[in-house]
């Protein structure tokens, strides 16, 4: 029996409610991959559609064995969807793009020549001219710039869906919740540094209308937070609250040192009378609970987690049920 051919690239593509743009984008990668003449795949991950999505998969699967597609049982979100598709990938470079045909296929043999000859573990798009209304590029770009002082990454577009990664990036990382927008501080965190980025096209939207609302720059700021706290002290959660638990203790016992000393030394002291006396009290209780805390988490992300599970309910492909 001949053994199966790795894939140059795995195209992963999350999607809800897009059926009817579907077979404009997979006729669209699939000219693009027979020009460059890459062996390839397409994971098309549908997120819990409501509309006609999942039959457009199936049809495309069954005309090409290229294709392959995921459905989720429910609406789980892009960074579920995400993490599925990477779980399921074997390409040597992974390629994400959105269903919604705004990101072009023909940026895909740069995007692969940046991984595959340049070196690069992550090439993230930059849509430089962006075809949307003002009240969503101004968000964007204060969202961007307050990411990239967080970060230290220097990405114009975080949030760009068409994305490069060398397939042990995607190996390596988790993806959940709704940081799929920062999946290139996630990949640095995990050690890949090397991160690039490429100023692709961003095309009008032809079908149906976008998911995403104001609500989602508030997310993306709690995000943001989340991440920060998670790559940097999620192994090691005795660092922040230890130290902060640690800190606040000290200052209301010397608080409380204080305060007997001058209670020891003079009679006619009222202690208690003082506010002094219950913030040194508060201090000590609120650091007493820090340290006890970061103690906990520290014994709980010893413990690890298996891979997160989310309920599929098809696949086009048999041998990837679980």
């Amino acid at each position: 029996m001949a053994k199966q051919q790795i894939p140059d690239i795995s195209v992963v593509i999350p999607l809800y409610n897009e059926a009817g743009s579907l077979q404009e984008l997979a006729t669209e990668i699939e000219g693009v991959m027979q020009k460059e003449n890459f062996n390839y795949e397409i994971i098309f991950v549908d997120d819990g559609s409501n509309d006609d999505s999942w039959k457009v998969i199936e049809r495309l699967s069954v005309n090409n064995s290229n294709i392959k597609g995921i459905r989720f049982r429910r609406n789980y979100g892009k960074s579920a969807a995400l993490n599925e598709g990477f779980y399921r990938t074997s390409g040597r470079v992974v390629i994400t793009m959105d269903g919604d045909l705004q990101d072009n296929p023909d940026e895909i043999p740069e995007l692969y020549r940046m991984i595959d000859q340049e070196g690069y573990d992550l090439v993230s798009g930059w849509k430089k001219k962006r075809f949307d209304p003002i009240s969503k590029r101004m968000p964007t770009k204060l969202f961007n710039f307050t990411t990239r002082l967080v970060s230290g990454i220097k990405l114009h577009d975080f949030n760009c869906g068409l994305k490069a990664y060398k397939q042990n990036v995607v190996k390596s990382i988790e993806v959940y919740g709704e940081m799929h927008r920062y999946i290139p501080i996630i990949a640095k965190w995990a050690g890949f540094n090397n991160i690039a980025e490429k100023v692709v096209q961003h095309r009008p939207r032809k079908y149906g209308k976008t998911k995403f609302g104001f609500e989602r720059f508030i997310n993306g700021f709690l995000d943001l937070l989340s991440i920060t706290f998670v790559t940097r002290f999620g192994r090691k959660p005795m660092h922040l609250f230890g130290l902060f638990g640690t800190i606040l203790f000290v200052m209301g016992f010397l608080t409380a040192i204080y305060l007997a000393y001058a209670k020891f030394f003079h009679a006619e002291y009222h202690m208690t009378q003082r506010p002094l006396f219950y913030f040194g009290i508060l201090a000590m209780i609120l650091g007493t609970q820090l340290f006890v805390g970061g103690f906990l988490g520290e014994l709980i992300s010893r413990s690890g987690q298996d891979r997160n599970k989310y309920l599929i309910e098809k696949t086009t492909e048999k041998n990837w049920h679980e």
